[in-house]
């Protein structure tokens, strides 16, 4: 069994979990310092509640794309490309905004949590707690529904990398706050980083790729706008700039793993070529920046003992 199309998704989950595992177990040991594990019980139904809501959407989307795939309308197939193209689309600006904002704004994430922590209790308002908890999950379960959405077309070994990356979260976080184990935290999320920097980039290829299936799918369905397609392949895609499907096909090792990582494709087109340099460029040289010495942040919770 080929578990390529997985990897993407563990990446993008242990990431993501990682993060929230980080603001969780910061909330837990800051009532636990504070004497009031009491209000332990909120963080749990807010845990509760952020993966339920997650889980939801992501049922709601997947069926969608589902009920398009089987429909035999004319334009479900329309549809349901776009829905693809639009799911990849806010999957790469979820994914890069947090990819830069939490570089920038771990320095200060442990003293903030601290001090909403602390407000809540000052204020007996364990619901403050419970909705930092739920929002925080549910932020980072929606950016993984929607990347998996988004590689909706793989099946379901893309949900077992989620479930995987998920696990390995709660991992760490039982490590660091259990067991106070030390992890450097900061090159830990550079190098998931980089990797999630390329897999987003690979979002662009495959983004454009359901447009121009959508413009396809439009000109087969009515002959007058049978011009927007060439002869090469694509729609609106432009020229065609290689074609290596005898060389390294993307469905076949080593190829697929290119394909999951890098974005790689086995046929790219001129739209694809310029869409993945200029992201990598903008998207890629601002993250580069923030993990430079003069800017780079350390993230606060490396010893996972929440003092």
């Amino acid at each position: 069994m080929d578990i390529s199309s997985a990897l993407p998704t563990f990446v993008v989950t242990l990431r993501e979990g990682v993060e929230a595992t980080l603001v969780i177990g910061i909330v837990l040991a800051y009532l636990n310092k504070a004497g009031r594990s009491q209000l332990n019980r909120w963080v749990y139904g807010g845990i509760l509640v952020g993966m339920a809501a997650s889980v939801a959407v992501g049922i709601v989307l997947n069926q969608a794309l589902a009920a398009l795939a089987a429909s035999d309308r004319p334009y479900a197939a329309v549809v349901k490309q776009l829905l693809e193209a639009s799911f990849g689309l806010l999957a790469i600006g979820l994914l890069s905004w947090m990819l830069i904002w939490m570089t920038q704004q771990a320095k200060h994430l442990k003293a903030d949590i601290q001090d909403s922590v602390s407000l809540a209790i000052a204020q007996s308002r364990g619901w403050s707690i419970f909705s930092l908890i739920a929002i925080t999950v549910l932020r980072e379960g929606f950016e993984t529904v929607i990347f998996i959405s988004a590689q909706f077309q793989d099946g379901w070994l893309p949900l077992a990398g989620a479930i995987a990356g998920l696990a390995g979260a709660a991992g760490i976080g039982v490590l660091l706050f259990q067991f106070g184990v030390r992890i450097n935290l900061q090159r830990f999320f550079q190098v998931l980083g980089l990797l999630l920097l390329l897999i987003v980039a690979g979002l662009i290829v495959s983004t454009l790729r359901h447009v121009d299936a959508a413009a396809a799918a439009i000109a087969q369905i009515s002959p007058q706008f049978a011009d927007l397609c060439s002869d090469s392949g694509a729609c609106l895609l432009g020229p065609q700039v290689w074609d290596t499907s005898q060389i390294l096909p993307d469905r076949q090792f080593p190829g697929i793993l290119l394909r999951s990582f890098f974005g790689y494709t086995q046929t790219l087109y001129l739209a694809q070529a310029v869409g993945y340099v200029a992201f990598l460029s903008v998207v890629g040289g601002r993250y580069l920046q923030t993990l430079l010495p003069s800017t780079a942040q350390s993230v606060p919770a490396e010893d996972g003992s929440g003092q």
